[in-house]
């Protein structure tokens, strides 16, 4: 019986999505031509292309190609070597195209409005309403690229359980993920700008995001009255022919999908290996999984967050990063960490990984290097910026960023010195 056929309790299996930009190899410069990349494997234009445990998918943007477990994965640890098997196996028919891909979850330089071109086969309707109704011609749109874990639920108290946990560990997550400190070719101080656009794309209809943390709601029908019949009226006047009324317009930092019976975390950014972000997928499973479990606090005092404290954690952890301040003792005790008010994202992460990770004999080698780098030596945004000078011309961009595309084909973590 395959994980397809029968339900899936809380952390019995784990769905992983990677994106990555297509450029060109000379300049680096976006290429909009995921289509032909999958074509040149499947044998036609399609939006996925199953290479045995990875498929290779479309996303909105052209330049835009995606990687995902074919089915939900028992363990993330053995994933590291099948996601890199098809990132080489990509970037080989990519050569002969004169592209390559660039990981990272912004491109530094690309210009959404002239640059941007939408996936123009199956569910090009689809990608065709978002742009005709919130425009796409712009970085919240066009120039973003994440990683996704999608964690399943087996019941309605596996659910609330979930997304009580997942609720109160969003708003530090850039701390450990942001990897997009620059935008329009400038070091803009914001270490995580795509989730400081990407929290501003549906402005057209604010409730489409809402505040990005979601509503403390922890029951299907009490997600589907509060926040999606909400947001399905509220696209409803911009989108007559219900194009657009599926769970999937929710684009909150963490989304239920009912359809699977899961919950899909929204706000990694990807980083340079795939070995880093299997590491921060792995660090969310662990606090999530103990938070479930009640280890620092139960479940009902994690239900009764509401939503202005998280978001303000998250806010300054998308501008500042490891380095955000957190002044709530009662957000810190949650984590059992009460006693160090006040401390920052980077701290309670050390905290967290040192309890639940790093001596844990169940999480690989590699994994636990990676995250070393990334505890040690700041997220990706930050070596990132180190690398940088505050006013970079093309050329360093092209330098670094060149680095960061070597990293992603050899598996190597980027350091700044």
């Amino acid at each position: 019986m395959t994980d397809s056929d029968r339900t899936l309790h809380l952390f019995e299996a784990f769905g992983v999505e990677l994106e990555y930009m297509i450029v060109r190899e000379d300049t680096l410069d976006v290429m909009p031509i995921c289509d032909e990349v999958i074509r040149s494997a499947a044998g036609s234009y399609t939006s996925d292309f199953e290479a045995g445990d990875i498929t290779w998918s479309n996303e909105l943007a052209l330049h835009v190609i995606e990687l995902k477990t074919t089915e939900p994965a028992r363990a993330i640890d053995p994933l590291i070597e099948p996601f890199n098997a098809e990132v080489r196996a990509i970037n080989a028919i990519l050569e002969s195209m004169g592209g390559r891909l660039m990981p990272g979850a912004m491109h530094p330089w690309m210009d959404p409005h002239t640059e941007m071109r939408l996936w123009p086969h199956e569910y090009s309707p689809t990608y065709e309403a978002f742009d005709r109704i919130f425009s796409c011609q712009g970085h919240g749109w066009a120039n973003l690229q994440s990683a996704h874990l999608n964690l399943p639920f087996g019941s309605d108290e596996e659910f609330g359980r979930l997304h009580a946990a997942i609720r109160l560990v969003l708003p530090i997550l850039p701390a450990l993920a942001a990897s997009s400190p620059v935008l329009d070719g400038q070091v803009t101080g914001v270490l995580d700008n795509r989730l400081e656009v990407y929290r501003r794309n549906a402005r057209r209809v604010p409730s489409v995001s809402g505040e990005i943390i979601p509503e403390a709601v922890f029951t299907r029908a009490a997600y589907e009255s509060e926040i999606l019949a909400r947001l399905y009226a509220d696209i409803a006047p911009h989108d007559p022919a219900g194009i657009l009324r599926h769970e999937w317009l929710n684009a909150r930092g963490a989304i239920a999908r009912f359809d699977r019976d899961a919950i899909e975390i929204r706000v990694l950014d990807v980083q340079e290996t795939v070995a880093a972000d299997l590491a921060i997928l792995r660090a969310v499973v662990e606090v999530v999984r103990a938070l479930c479990e009640q280890r620092w606090c139960d479940t009902r005092s994690q239900m009764a967050w509401p939503i202005a404290p998280l978001a303000e954690i998250f806010l300054a952890t998308v501008r500042s990063g490891e380095n955000a301040p957190i002044h709530h003792r009662a957000y810190l005790e949650a984590f059992g960490l009460g006693s160090a008010a006040p401390c920052t994202a980077g701290d309670l992460w050390r905290h967290l990984a040192e309890t639940l990770l790093l001596s844990n004999d169940g999480v690989s080698t590699e994994l636990k290097s990676a995250l070393h780098v990334i505890l040690n030596r700041g997220t990706l945004a930050t070596r990132l910026t180190r690398a940088l000078s505050r006013e970079p011309d093309r050329r360093q961009l092209a330098r670094v960023y060149r680095r960061l595309c070597e990293c992603l084909q050899c598996g190597e973590m980027f350091l700044d010195a």
